[in-house]
């Protein structure tokens, strides 16, 4: 008994004392658990900000000297060891870093090298966003948009570069009109590129294709921008890419925006769709007049009165689109777009209402905004041709001497319309008075000026 007594005792000790060990156990291990994630995170922010040591400035000072003087195989062993200890340290580390892996890309022919180096490309400008991406002059939009550029360049076996597209589409969206204009140019091309294999993507490119045109339009017109002719050629350029795609097909554009313009309101919206319909050649488009129309009523202006116009001819409704292309001109502040809506009113009074001399009005008005259009002159040469002003049939053939007075002119302003205004003078010619025609015509002699009559009023030269 006594025995077992001291059995149970001591065991009873001994689970105490195992218990207690447990707990101490847990103890320490919570303990050092909490100390290692210290420790950790210590570690992690002594990492998030390496520090500058006086090394690492004397190599930031050496490869800055070199690579400014073009120097850079001085300037990569500096740069690399500022680039590895001291990423924070200062900009010119990623300013000058970008040349100088570009120098050291275009000496290496050895394919492992190039790999190397052009990874280390990539990973310096998430370095530059890490440490200077909040920089207000190159924040971290901007950074991706020279990131995918480089990426562009440097990795040709990637066909479609979707990482590259996603980050010009972030670097657009964040730089907008301050964006580089390789960059609107690169987030068209690949955003086409993906549409070619992916016709889903055909919507997005649409409106990254207006996005970036748009901002190259500002650019354009910026006379301050030392890029502004450079943005007007790219967007020339892209203006081909989109029609080349065939994306730009009024059916398919009418499929993607017509319940959009249908619910919308947003004037700016409304604004962009008229643009862009009237530069795709879709003007005819049941989509563009609704767009048009709910413009006009909330805020008219020049492209808004200029679509109306185009529903209304199309409607037959000559005299409405009359009106209609009139406000445009008011409301317009282009001399190239006022030249056009004269031009149109011209043609709508001549080919549709045979009212001439109102049609040579608005031509002419057309030529004092574009002197240098040839289709104006064209225009009045067949009004001139088509017209009758004399009883007489040898006296109206007078109006074919004039009529090629103007189709000359058209040639002489316009090569663009050379050739039509050709085959227009080889085709009237052949209506001049004959030689017996004229006999009994003394007025019309060869040489002698002519005043053409009736509404004309025209002075030519007798031949």
């Amino acid at each position: 008994m006594k025995t077992l007594l001291v059995i149970t005792i001591c065991t009873a000790f001994l689970s105490t004392n195992c218990l207690a060990q447990k707990a101490s156990k847990k103890d320490r291990k919570a303990e050092t658990e909490q100390t290692t994630t210290t420790v950790e995170e210590t570690v992690a922010e002594e990492e998030s900000v390496p520090e500058i040591t006086e090394e690492c400035l004397i190599n930031i000072s050496l490869f800055n000297e070199s690579a400014k003087n073009k120097q850079y195989a001085d300037a990569v062993e500096p740069w690399l060891a500022a680039f590895n200890e001291c990423p924070n340290g200062n900009k010119a580390i990623y300013s000058q870093g970008r040349n100088i892996l570009h120098w050291q890309l275009s000496q290496t022919t050895d394919p492992a090298e190039r790999d190397i180096l052009r990874k280390r490309l990539m990973k310096m400008y998430d370095q530059r966003i890490k440490y200077f991406g909040d920089d207000p002059k190159y924040p971290t939009s901007w950074i991706l948009g020279v990131k995918a550029l480089d990426y562009i360049t440097y990795f040709p076996e990637d066909s479609l570069k979707e990482n590259a597209y996603q980050w010009l589409e972030k670097s657009v969206n964040g730089m907008k009109a301050e964006s580089e204009v390789g960059v609107l140019q690169q987030f068209v091309v690949l955003s086409s590129n993906i549409y070619k294999v992916r016709p889903e993507h055909g919507e997005k490119f649409i409106n990254d294709y207006l996005k970036a045109t748009e901002y190259l339009d500002v650019i354009a017109k910026d006379e301050t921008n030392r890029y502004a002719e450079m943005a007007g050629q790219i967007k020339i350029g892209l203006d081909a890419l989109f029609v080349q795609s065939g994306v730009a097909d009024c059916g398919i554009l009418d499929n993607i925006y017509n319940n959009e313009v249908a619910a919308s309101n947003d004037l700016d919206f409304l604004n962009r769709i008229i643009a862009f319909y009237k530069r795709t050649g879709c003007t005819k488009s049941e989509v563009y007049f609704a767009a048009s129309e709910k413009a006009h009523k909330i805020s008219p202006s020049s492209e808004s009165a200029n679509g109306c116009a185009e529903m209304s001819y199309l409607r037959n409704d000559f005299a409405q689109a009359i009106a209609y292309y009139e406000e445009s001109i008011k409301l317009s502040t282009d001399d190239m777009e006022k030249a056009e809506q004269y031009f149109k009113i011209a043609q709508v009074y001549g080919n549709d209402l045979k009212n001439f001399s109102a049609a040579r009005t608005n031509a002419r008005k057309s030529l004092e905004f574009n002197p240098d259009q040839g289709k104006p002159y064209l225009l009045i040469g067949m009004l001139y041709a088509q017209s009758k002003p004399y009883d007489n049939p040898v006296l109206n053939k007078t109006v074919f001497w004039v009529a090629v007075d103007e189709f000359r002119k058209a040639k002489q302003v316009d090569p663009s319309c050379e050739a039509d205004a050709n085959e227009m003078i080889a085709t009237y010619s052949k209506y001049f008075p004959t030689t017996e025609e004229i006999f009994f015509q003394p007025e019309l002699q060869d040489g002698q000026p002519f005043t053409v009559g009736g509404w004309i009023g025209q002075q030519t030269i007798c031949r």
